[in-house]
């Protein structure tokens, strides 16, 4: 596993040469500030947990090999900076990414108020097909829940999004969340290929082989 905090530059370079995989997905991890996308990285890349908070700064990322459906499967995980003066950034990584988690703070109401932006952005930015995982975060602290989580269901539905709630802290439904992202994402390009439809233009031909490639946009399948 991996982490660096760079612009991106040479990542798929690196990538293509390791082909120790049997497909590469791009996810990136979006929402407003101090919802907990850092930690919920963490948690998952390396089983550990800070309260203290310190904000993102642009963007960052780790990368992260599991094995789902017997086969290999190598995560390139962007945790993005929430603050508006870094969307700019930020939504420039959106192109090529296969997969969001688009995540609020069940304490906040604000932050769930965003999710519609956010899931806007994503429909604005990213490839038609990319497949989102809505998670409220912070389960942990039920006793300050502002988000009832019916409505988080109802908006999810309505968005055609994928509904998990966990806890960073707590390690709730951290790993399931992902696992659920990589199976979607599987699935999708697994229609694509028994229909012939090509995902996008920076993704044509893509589907899921049993030999790695590289596909612009740092997807090989």
């Amino acid at each position: 596993m991996a982490s660096a905090r760079d612009s991106g530059a040479g990542l798929e370079e690196r990538d293509a040469a390791d082909q120790n995989f049997d497909y590469m997905f791009k996810v990136l991890i979006i929402g407003n500030s101090s919802v907990g996308k850092t930690s919920f990285l963490f948690r998952y890349t390396d089983d550990s947990f800070t309260s203290a908070f310190v904000s993102t700064v642009g963007i960052d990322f780790k990368v992260k090999t599991i094995y789902r459906n017997d086969k290999r499967i190598k995560l390139q995980i962007w945790d993005t900076a929430g603050q508006e003066r870094y969307r700019t950034i930020t939504t420039a990584y959106y192109r090529g990414a296969m997969g969001f988690l688009l995540i609020y703070d069940i304490t906040s109401q604000d932050s769930f108020v965003a999710v519609q932006d956010w899931g806007t952005q994503i429909k604005t930015y990213s490839w038609d097909n990319a497949q989102v995982v809505l998670v409220g975060n912070k389960l942990d602290m039920e006793e300050d829940r502002q988000v009832p989580t019916e409505d988080a269901q109802r908006l999810a539905k309505e968005l055609g999004f994928q509904f998990f709630e966990a806890s960073a802290k707590d390690n709730v439904n951290v790993k399931q969340v992902f696992d659920k992202l990589v199976d979607v994402i599987c699935e999708n390009l697994s229609e694509n290929v028994n229909s012939d439809a090509s995902p996008s233009a920076n993704h044509k031909g893509a589907g899921l082989k049993d030999t790695p490639r590289s596909i612009p946009g740092g997807c090989a399948c």
